[in-house]
């Protein structure tokens, strides 16, 4: 077990306060319950259900054809394999067009997937859904930067917020999502120095994904840190696979790693 394990369980309350305190907080994907297991036994604080599933276990070539149910369903197993860890799951594309739609989809991940977030992509336009789902009692997670559901509309995966007027939109949609009641953002592939001045322009944690070393914490998709995603993987991930023994040595290294500052390094950004 990690030395920065505690058994205590983390909340949001929790994250805000290593953010505080100047902890690191480590994140990894999960989508069944042997895996959360290991997350959560090596001191991840936050798991997340990504609809990263619909590529690393679908095989499907983006994340568009996830379903509400598919969500709940894997974050329901997911949850089987937790003790410690925050629990957080995507709502997939276009299951959050309307706030009213949101809060029922959100109530589906919270009742069925037993989750204790849910995660949004999008900044302003989403302000009235990520609201009324605060509204409700439910935590919420936002996603700002590069924004895999909407990737179609974007023409790829590429970094953003690159040029000034993107990063500045970026900035007012963190500061957007944190008033409306968000606890926490997710921010992928942006460069390293917009991360930072975001991490310091916000009070909730700001949780980086091909995004520098200065956010609050770090989360990859566990397939890819593990080496075992086909085909390319991105360029903001490691495989922690090489020098490790078997997946839990793997995952402590990786979470070790977040927790000093040592990944991601400058090659794992941008």
């Amino acid at each position: 077990m990690s030395q920065h394990t505690t058994s205590k369980q983390i909340t949001n309350t929790e994250l805000s306060a290593m953010k505080t305190r100047g902890e690191k907080i480590v994140s990894l994907t999960a989508y069944d319950a042997s895996f959360a297991h290991i997350l959560d036994t090596a001191g991840v604080e936050m798991v997340l259900v990504g609809d990263s599933l619909g590529m690393v276990i679908q095989g499907q070539t983006s994340t568009v054809p996830v379903t509400v149910e598919e969500m709940a369903y894997h974050s329901k197993i997911v949850s089987r394999g937790l003790q410690r860890a925050l629990l957080v799951t995507d709502l997939p594309f276009m299951s959050y067009p309307d706030p009213q739609t949101a809060v029922n989809n959100a109530a589906i991940i919270m009742q069925q997937g037993y989750a204790n977030m849910v995660k949004l992509e999008g900044g302003q336009k989403i302000l009235d859904s990520v609201q009324h789902i605060v509204d409700q009692g439910i935590p919420v997670c936002g996603h700002l930067g590069l924004l895999p559901q909407s990737v179609n509309q974007i023409g790829g995966y590429r970094v953003q917020g690159k040029d000034e007027a993107q990063a500045n939109i970026i900035l007012e949609d963190a500061k957007c999502l944190e008033q409306a009641g968000a606890s926490a953002i997710v921010v992928e592939c942006i460069p390293a120095s917009l991360a930072k001045q975001l991490t310091a322009s916000v009070n909730i944690p700001i949780i980086g994904i091909g995004a520098g070393v200065h956010c609050d914490g770090q989360v990859l998709v566990n397939y890819d840190m593990l080496d075992i995603t086909a085909g390319k993987r991105p360029k903001f991930s490691k495989n922690f696979m090489l020098e490790a023994g078997n997946v839990n040595d793997a995952v402590k290294a990786y979470v070790e790693a977040v927790k000093n500052s040592e990944f991601p390094a400058e090659v794992h950004s941008f």
